[in-house]
């Protein structure tokens, strides 16, 4: 089992992931990043925990398959941006970052609409990674941005939601992908520890748990000719 199982049943033409949790939990290493691009993984996108491996800012610079949130303030590593071409398609990937119960940065809202309306000279089918924590959030940009770009794809909280559809202007959305992960810890850490910090309110170090795995996420049919997409389908099964 595995991506590359689920790759040749899909026939996926494009792998996006988000990694910012890879490294046991917190972050992305160099190491990860390449073992991700040769599962099959094409680009790795990310959110807030980007920053906490120090190791990976320097790839962030000069690897452009992995991308950060776009909408941090002007002058930090990397970009969130990726324009490439599968299929003799050009597909942009957009990676922004939420405001509620995260950092304050740029507003996602005005940088993907900004984005969106710069690549439609360049690219009709525009893939956004919008990483947020509140799905009303999540919701909103998508409705925002219906219409200009292909799909809006939620991460952050580890859960998948059961949300997806095809927006009225044509753009997949789904509350959040869900996580790739060990299937019996709680968000993909050790039970007895999570159940130990809310019993007890103290913070305790997280560690990743050690189970069966699980791959989750969706599956997105667009149409090249308009950047339309066609359909979403929930992803998850057995890693």
């Amino acid at each position: 089992m595995g991506l590359p199982t689920l790759l040749k049943k899909t026939r996926a033409d494009l792998v996006i992931a988000n990694g910012e949790n890879a490294a046991d939990g917190l972050g992305l290493t160099p190491e990860i990043a390449g073992s991700l691009f040769k599962s099959g993984v094409e680009v790795i996108t990310s959110g807030n925990h980007i920053w906490q491996r120090r190791e990976i800012l320097p790839l962030l610079d000069t690897d452009g398959r992995i991308l950060r949130p776009e909408n941090y303030p002007v002058g930090v590593p990397g970009k969130g941006l990726l324009v490439l071409t599968k299929r003799e398609v050009s597909v942009a990937v957009i990676n922004l970052q939420g405001l509620l119960h995260l950092p304050s940065i740029r507003c996602p809202f005005a940088v993907g609409a900004e984005l969106a309306k710069k690549l439609h000279g360049k690219t009709r089918v525009i893939l956004v990674d919008f990483h947020a924590e509140s799905p009303e959030e999540k919701e909103a940009l998508a409705l925002h941005l219906d219409g200009a770009v292909s799909a809006v794809l939620g991460t952050h909280t580890h859960v998948q939601t059961a949300d997806e559809r095809v927006l009225p202007g044509g753009t997949a959305y789904i509350g959040d992908v869900g996580m790739t992960g060990p299937k019996l810890g709680v968000i993909g850490m050790k039970r007895e520890i999570s159940i130990r910090r809310s019993l007890t309110q103290i913070p305790i170090k997280m560690e990743v748990e050690n189970s069966d795995g699980v791959i989750m996420g969706a599956l997105v049919e667009i149409n090249p000719a308009d950047g339309k997409a066609l359909s979403i389908q929930r992803i998850a099964q057995d890693a």
